[in-house]
């Protein structure tokens, strides 16, 4: 028996005979409702832990961000302010044009995926989005809402269950306030000559009376669509899928020759003025001095979907009596997202070949399209087409959030209890217009309808028996209820032992339901495919606080997950926390956590897509330049046999306040994760080639003998052990200075060490730099307030590939008014700083688009009322 597993056995019957003594039952992260009510006593609760303790610096790593830090960032969503944070090592998602996720935004900490991040709101589990089924969409927290952030940068699955691998971000909404607030603000970009204006506003409403209070609030943030062409760094794209065809051996396989289909005439039937057609040489078509007709997607189509969020927040209490309150927290958020891609590429590769009979086979002497020059006799094509005369595929996503969560904490024979339920609605609606409806496409092209030689020509009805509006439907709901007791044990050295118990029982329902034309395979264009599943989740949890002496203390927590159609898992963590002097606290931590296969990971089904990416060998098999974007075929499968990720984490760490005005902290973790799930997608196969990052078998790339890749396999896997060192130091001053008041907080991230399977650590390879750090300093004098930030992402890549160190820098200045009013008018990366152009990991963009940013210098505008 492993070690591991004794400890699991050892804990679970300790949970069970702890809950069968005291008879109390818990949730493993409720806090929020009951903050207020234990400042009131001198005592906190902190993200990580769910026992109300006295305001110290604790055992283990929280970050605290308030609400003029975020302000100061200048963002006008919480989405970019989050992915900012220096704890998002490798960068992670955004909202993107063309992608399944479209409208979803992530935080990645420690650069271990975002699906490890769990992200919660007041405490309670922020749902996953229904477009990915795995991660939290970051969108749907109203920024106007927030009123501080907890980032825990430990493993947290002994008091939060799944996915608290990488750490916790906790976000705290608008509470006990009084009056109302007004903010309006307008953001404007530089680099895109069109696109990517914001604009911004809350409004928030408070009232307290002797037993009862209520704050209510709305917020909204809009970012216009950017389109790839209004970027000076525009790479002009080369799709094969343009107007052309290939030959078939004798066998059945194709030779992947893209030649232009010819126009009848004596010329190429590619080159439609205003349009992305355009030919360029191929030394691999039918003949050597022969074209290919490629296509310039990036004219069209859009680079970051435009992101629209509405929120609305409620959070009520009422005292009953003097031992129990009733509280009430609910908020609706909708979001909106257009994206434009590409119109539909496609090839009869995927189906039945053009037939030597067909008029639009080059081939075919009495053809539309005949070229006696290509030397070709009759015999059956594939076309590889771009159907830009359908127009292009505009996508729009539409998340719809109801979430209510009501309870009631009081003290019940000397314990505190937490009792409450809660429910989220969380549907997500993606409708896509001018796809292709491939049967009737294949049909069209074979009797020649639809003239290859001039698709613009073709009879509009035509073009409407091809033309395919597709829909989607995604939820992701949730339902919860809990229940946790908090008491005393027996009095120590330092002070009264206590304990909290309790349990927890949520279910989640997963649906993502495509359309039944897309579901058959019969629509062009479209990536993605229907799955389902349902899981319920029981929890029993306990934490107890041992202060041994008056400047040494111990916390033992651990949680029981069972999973319904998973299994279970067992979670424990221990930490300390050591005082030796008044201005030194040393602490430490050492714990396990899991992350469960999210519902789609075992239930999709294949999912074709045509994906970009940069792969040398393809470009020059296909006559292009090595640095070119291409597009491929991929297939991405679904694994039901998936086991959970496994983790073993420490860390220690070190607070220091020598004076009255500096605070230091200094921390360093472990985490290592075994059987870890992670999609593996076509650019991670080619990449691998060149990092040295294993893939999982089964998962790959099949080439031609030309070495152009025919097509991807992609999907999850178990894949081996993952090792991750990181250093984080917060340093923090606070001082009078000229009459005024600064305020310097400098955050520094650090990533040692990032391995696989014992190998060497990839840190600084492409996409993964070693270093973040920002700089906020804020100097407040009279009626003014003035801010400055710096912001700094390490080199990453290798030799021609190596992205340098990126810092921008941002000012802010705020005037608070006589009647109550504050101006304020910033610049982000005033400067003016591009991202590394075709450096890092591209991904086939022009560059890392979920590291960086592209909007160039950000001035943004806002006023506050305050009544």
């Amino acid at each position: 028996m492993t070690n591991k597993t004794m400890i699991a056995k050892a804990v679970k019957a300790a949970l069970y005979s702890g809950f069968a003594a005291s008879i109390a039952i818990s949730s493993p992260a409720t806090f929020a409702a009951e903050e207020e009510g234990a400042e009131e006593q001198n005592v906190v609760v902190t993200t990580g832990s769910r026992l109300k303790r006295s305001d110290v610096e604790g055992a283990l790593p929280v970050t605290i961000i308030d609400r003029e830090q975020i302000e100061l960032s200048g963002e006008s969503n919480a989405a970019d302010f989050l992915r900012n944070l220096t704890f998002n090592s490798g960068g992670s998602f955004r909202p993107q044009s063309g992608s399944s996720a479209q409208g979803t935004a992530s935080i990645s900490l420690r650069g271990i995926g975002a699906s490890r991040t769990l992200v919660l709101i007041d405490g309670r589990r922020l749902p996953k989005s229904g477009s990915t089924g795995s991660t939290q969409d970051l969108n749907t927290i109203p920024m106007g809402a927030i009123e501080r952030i907890e980032v825990l940068v430990d493993g947290a699955s002994a008091v939060y269950g799944s996915d608290a691998i990488g750490g916790v971000v906790n976000v705290i909404l608008r509470s006990d306030y009084e009056g109302a607030e007004i903010m309006l603000g307008r953001a404007g970009v530089s680099i895109p000559r069109d696109g990517g204006d914001r604009e911004e506003g809350s409004i928030v409403f408070g009232a307290a009376g002797d037993r009862s209070n209520i704050i209510a609030g709305i917020s909204w943030n809009d970012r216009d669509i950017i389109f790839a062409r209004d970027f000076p760094w525009n790479t002009p794209g080369g799709s094969i899928y343009g107007n052309s065809f290939t030959t078939i051996d004798g066998q059945g396989f194709d030779n992947f020759d893209w030649t232009s289909i010819p126009d009848g005439q004596g010329g190429t039937a590619c080159d439609f003025p205003g349009t992305g057609f355009y030919t360029i040489g191929n030394v691999n078509a039918v003949n050597p001095d022969q074209t290919r007709c490629a296509y310039d997607f990036t004219l069209v189509s859009a680079d970051e979907a435009s992101i629209k969020n509405k929120g609305l927040f409620i959070k009520a209490e009422h005292e009953v009596n003097d031992d129990w309150m009733i509280y009430m927290n609910a908020r609706v958020t909708r979001t909106e997202s257009f994206g434009r891609y590409a119109p539909v590429p496609d090839s009869s590769f995927f189906s039945t070949p053009l037939t030597a009979d067909s008029p639009n086979n080059p081939t075919n002497p009495n053809g539309n399209v005949y070229d006696a020059s290509l030397g070709l006799a009759p015999q059956a094509v594939n076309w590889w087409h771009r159907f830009d005369a359908l127009g292009n595929r505009d996508s729009t996503v539409t998340n719809n959030m109801n979430d209510v969560l009501i309870g009631t904490t009081g003290n019940w024979m000397n314990v505190d209890w937490d009792i409450g339920y809660r429910r989220t609605d969380n549907k997500t609606d993606d409708v896509g217009r001018n796809y292709l409806l491939r049967s009737a496409a294949s049909t069209l092209i074979e009797s020649g309808a639809y003239d290859l030689a001039n698709p613009y020509a073709s009879d509009e009805d035509v073009l409407n028996a091809m033309r395919i509006t597709v829909y989607r439907e995604s939820n992701f709901d949730f339902e919860e209820a809990f229940a946790q007791g908090q008491f005393d044990l027996f009095d120590m050295g330092g002070g009264t032992s206590s304990m909290l118990v309790g349990a927890e029982w949520r279910k989640e329902i997963y649906s993502d339901q495509y359309d039944p034309q897309s579901e058959a395979g019969q629509v062009g264009g479209s990536a993605g495919n229907s799955a389902a599943g349902t899981r319920q989740v029981r929890v029993l949890a306990f934490e107890a606080l041992f202060p041994f002496t008056d400047n040494f203390e111990m916390n033992v927590a651990a949680r029981y997950d069972d999973y319904s159609d998973f299994g279970d898992n067992t979670s424990p963590k221990v930490s300390f926390r050591y005082q030796p002097w008044d201005e030194l606290t040393l602490r430490a931590s050492w714990g396990q956590g899991f992350r469960a296969p999210s519902l789609p990971e075992l239930n999709a089904k294949t999912t074709f897509s045509a994906t970009s990416v940069n792969d040398p060998q393809s470009c020059v098999a296909q006559g292009q330049p090595a640095d070119c974007s291409l597009q491929i075929n991929e297939f991405r499968q679904a694994n039901p046999a998936l086991q959970a990720e496994e983790s073993d984490q420490y860390s220690i760490g070190a607070a220091w306040q020598p004076l009255e005005w500096l605070n230091l902290t200094v921390d360093y973790s472990n985490i290592e994760i075994t059987d870890q799930i992670t999609l593996i997608g076509p650019q991670d196969i080619i990449d691998s080639q060149i990092t040295g990052v294993p893939v999982p078998a089964g998962l790959t790339c099949t080439r031609a003998p030309s070495g152009s890749i025919v097509e991807c396999l992609t999907g999850f896997g178990n894949q081996g052990e993952l090792e991750v060192e990181n250093m984080d130091v917060n340093l923090r001053m606070n001082f009078d200075l000229w009459g005024g008041q600064l305020t310097s907080n400098t955050q520094w991230s650090r990533v040692i060490s990032y391995s696989f399977d014992g190998g060497d650590s990839i840190v600084r390879n492409a996409g993964l730099p070693k270093d973040r750090l920002t700089l906020w300093n804020t100097y407040a004098i009279n009626d003014f307030t003035f801010g400055y930030n710096l912001n700094l992402i390490g080199h990453n890549g290798q030799d021609t590939n190596r992205a340098g160190t990126w810092v921008t820098h941002d000012l802010q200045v705020n005037y608070s008014a006589p009647w109550d009013g504050r101006f304020t008018v910033g610049v982000r990366n005033i400067g003016e700083k591009f991202p590394p152009i075709g450096k890092g990991s591209t991904g086939g963009r022009d560059y890392d688009f979920g590291l960086y940013d592209g909007f160039g210098r950000v001035t943004y505008m806002r006023y506050t009322q305050s009544f």
